[in-house]
Parts: structure tokens; sequence; C-alpha cells
């Protein structure tokens, strides 16, 4: 067991509005870090402390560019040479999760390569959220604590006071987390079911299940051009529904993403800070995740349970 003191939490460079909230919410300070540039676009980070024998967390999405999951190789491999205890990484969006298995042929699987690198730099523990598959868990050969937004959204709605309350899911292969909003919130479900002719483009949709005069919530894990999450919320409108919010995780929020939401008859769409808004938004609410990676943090440490206590699945 190391000692109360022999703990270190790291930011990477994009997490660093994050990692500062959670060092807050623990009760200490973020660890110092400098990155060193060099003119051919090549860097080398290096933590400015010791580290040796200290339980090292480190902060980083791994959102594009690919420049942040690099930073984050390099920050565990310079923990590691340093004689840190161990390394914890802690990745509240975990890229590349899109790719979890063959899809057609000759492609790669990103998420289990990424699982590779990151056990090769020497990581002794995965700390993320709302994985886009949870069979990625199966893809390390370390522990993987994996969170959901769920804690935080599911007493939000609730605060909400909706009646007539349903909870959608934007496609089929999300209807399993809407249907654990469903019982949490005692509220009915409907799925939406999409045909993409290709990636980011919805052709057909259709809703099964009644909206009519019903206020929906919509949950997902990621909105990307936020093409599909638009597309529901209009069709919704379109068969009676009262409105439509979305709460997702992961805020994305690539190419037309704004402007689709601007434009659709959404609500409103509540988000985590788990990947940094390019630009506020009206529409756009973030709640923060940062008390409680803080608390998973100081369980881990303190080997103590990370159970049904804590979060909600």
């Amino acid at each position: 067991m190391v000692s109360s003191s022999s703990i270190k939490i790291f930011s990477g460079t994009t997490s660093l509005y994050l990692s500062e909230q959670i060092a807050k919410a623990y009760g200490t300070n973020l660890g110092k870090v400098s990155m060193n540039h060099y003119s051919d676009g090549e860097y080398q980070p290096s933590l400015d402390e010791t580290v040796r024998g200290s339980y090292v967390f480190i902060v980083q999405s791994t959102f594009p560019p690919a420049d942040n999951l690099l930073e984050l190789l390099l920050m565990i491999d310079a923990a590691r040479r340093a004689s840190a205890y161990k390394i914890a990484a802690v990745i509240p969006y975990f890229g590349f999760a899109r790719q979890d298995r063959k899809d057609k042929p000759r492609v790669a699987i990103g998420a289990k390569l990424i699982a590779n690198l990151l056990t090769t730099a020497g990581v002794d523990r995965i700390i993320t959220m709302d994985l886009h598959a949870d069979q990625i868990q199966g893809f390390f050969d370390v522990p993987v604590d994996h969170l959901y937004s769920s804690t935080i959204f599911v007493p939000y709605i609730t605060s909400l006071n909706l009646d007539n309350l349903v909870i959608a899911s934007p496609d089929i292969g999300g209807s399993k987390r809407a249907n654990t909003y469903s019982k949490f919130l005692h509220a009915p479900m409907v799925i939406c079911h999409k045909y993409r002719e290709k990636p980011n483009v919805v052709s057909e949709m259709t809703v099964i299940g009644d909206v009519k005069d019903k206020n929906v919530v919509i949950v997902d894990d990621i909105i990307d051009t936020a093409g599909t999450l638009t597309k529901a919320a209009d069709l919704m409108m379109q068969k009676g529904a009262k409105s439509v919010r979305a709460f997702a995780t992961h805020p994305v929020l690539s190419g037309p993403a704004y402007d689709r939401i601007a434009e659709s008859q959404i609500t409103e769409v509540y988000v985590t800070d788990t990947i940094p808004l390019k630009k506020p938004h009206p529409k756009i609410k973030v709640l923060s995740v940062a008390d409680l990676f803080a608390e998973v943090i100081k369980r881990v440490f303190t080997s103590k349970s990370i159970s049904s206590d804590l979060y909600t699945k």
C-alpha cells in the first residue's frame, strides 16, 4: 500500500481544462509538465517533478488530432522510465472506439490497436467513460474502470420534472443504454431505426414507439456531426412530440454539427466536458464530470470499491 502523499495527477495539453477541475475536486494540485517542441513538429513531454514510487494518474482525452494520443503515450513512457509505482491513464473520451470490429474487409480494429499501444507504453490501469462499445474493456490486459455519464444525467433529467417523459435511442445500437435510463426514470422507451448509405450520412429514419404529446429525451454516447440526433428530433416533433432534448456524453461536434443543432427543433442538448466545446452554443449545456473522476481516482488510489453506490450504469 502506497502512502497517502504519493499520488500525482498530471494533465495532457488539451485536457488541462478538465484536469484542473479534477485535481481541485480531489484536493491536490496538478503535477508540473513542460512540453519541448521542435521546428519539424516533433514534441517531447517532460514531467517536471519526481514521480519515483508515486501512483501517477495522467488525464488526457484522445479526441482528434492523433497528437493527443501520442502525447498520452509519451507521458506514460516518461512516468514509467522515472520509476513511478503505478500509472493510470484517465481517458474521459476514448477515441477510435468506433473502430471496435471489422465491419468490412481490410479495415483496422483501431480500438484494439490503441489498447495495445497503451499497454506497451506501460499503463497499469485505464479509467474512462462511456465507451462506444462495452466490449472494448476486453481489449485491455490491465484493469479498466468504465464510468457512466448516467451518474450525472439521470439526476439532472429528474430535476427537469418533465411530464409524459419518454426516453429515446437514436439507433438500435443504443437501445441497451436507453433501456437502462428508462428503468431508472420509470419512463417508456422509443427507438429510432436508421439506415446509412455511408458514415455520417443518414438516408432514412423511422420512429418505433409513441411520442405524441410526450417530452422526449434522447440519450447517446457521442454527438459527432449531429445528423442522426437532429433528424431524430425533427421526426419526433413531426409525430407530435411536445419537446425533444438530448443527453450525450462526448461532444465531438464536428463538421456541420453546430449549424444542424441550431436549425433543428431540438430544445436543448446536454453534454459533459470529456471533450472541450469548440465554441459556446445557446442550445448546448455542459455538465462536468470532474467530481466523478476525482472520486474514482481517490477510490482507486485507496483500493476501495467502485460500485453501485458511486455510479449508475
